[in-house]
């Protein structure tokens, strides 16, 4: 609930202030046009350049906030609550101070990187209110490490009932436990990947997606059992593999989750940095040759 609480933070203030901020660069926006169309060169541009300029300045100073423990300046929530709609407020001013006027320049560059970096928090912003709460129901109010003992419990339970099988059978789920695949690179982790393989009786591994291939290898040879306990020992095992399918599904569901609640940063600090860059170029760059 702590997440969902900072747009409403002491009664949505920022949200307020935004909308002030708005009306008054709306303002300053509507006074000009009497001798030159709008633009960034009028004063009323500078005015709303200036203030761009400064929220850019402000909002980049969230993570310092975050690591400053000891600071009376705000809590980190309030802060984040002003990061979401004063960064908002960004789009609209710095579109007024361009005066809606783009081109293939340096400047379009500074506000191409500006947007990109808005609406990439705007994507961060989405996965700090939504994911902790998926996370939590994927985990059951549990942990992941006790996810992951429930899968090593349920692994050690397989192999001992696989033993009790035809051999083909053990051999094809002591290999899908060993050859399971989870996490990995950037792309397996933030889409599920999932390169697991198993031995299917003799000859060279083979695909087991979700573990799908080797629970249909153990059930096609229910049919065929022989003897009551060997079916009996199928239909165990079959139970345990299919409940390990589940925890290897929640597991794989967490690291997509946690993933995806970290990964934006990883994109959007950098983007961040190249914004301050284009910015300086921008504004030095207009009181050089302007």
């Amino acid at each position: 609930m702590i997440h969902r609480n900072l747009l409403l933070f002491r009664g949505a203030r920022y949200l307020w202030w935004s909308l002030v901020l708005l009306i008054g660069s709306g303002v300053l926006y509507a006074t000009q046009g009497n001798v030159q169309p709008p633009n960034g060169g009028t004063w009323q541009g500078y005015v709303l350049g200036s203030i761009g300029a400064l929220l850019i300045l402000w909002l980049t100073f969230l993570g310092v906030r975050k690591r400053s423990y000891k600071t009376t300046m705000g809590s980190v929530q309030g802060w984040t609550s002003a990061h979401v709609y004063l960064g908002t407020a960004l789009l609209i001013i710095a579109t007024l101070h361009a005066g809606f006027q783009v081109g293939w320049n340096l400047h379009t560059l500074a506000y191409a990187l500006m947007i990109v970096v808005i609406f990439s928090g705007f994507f961060g912003l989405y996965s700090y209110l939504n994911n902790p709460v998926l996370i939590s129901k994927n985990r059951e109010g549990g942990s992941r490490a006790e996810l992951f003992a429930e899968l090593f419990e349920l692994d050690k339970e397989s192999r001992s009932v696989s033993q009790k099988c035809a051999p083909e059978v053990g051999i094809a789920v002591a290999s899908s436990i060993e050859r399971t695949t989870l996490g990995g690179g950037v792309y397996a982790q933030l889409f599920s990947g999932d390169e697991s393989l198993y031995v299917r009786g003799t000859g060279a591994p083979v695909r087991n997606i979700d573990q799908q291939g080797v629970i249909d290898f153990v059930a096609e040879r229910l049919p065929r059992a022989q003897k009551g306990i060997e079916a009996a020992n199928l239909q165990h095992l079959i139970v345990l593999l299919c409940r390990r399918q589940a925890v290897l599904r929640r597991i794989r569901r967490d690291i997509r989750l946690r993933g995806w609640l970290k990964m934006w940063l990883y994109f959007h600090i950098p983007v961040t940095f190249a914004l301050l860059f284009a910015l300086t170029a921008h504004i030095v760059s207009t009181f050089v040759y302007w």
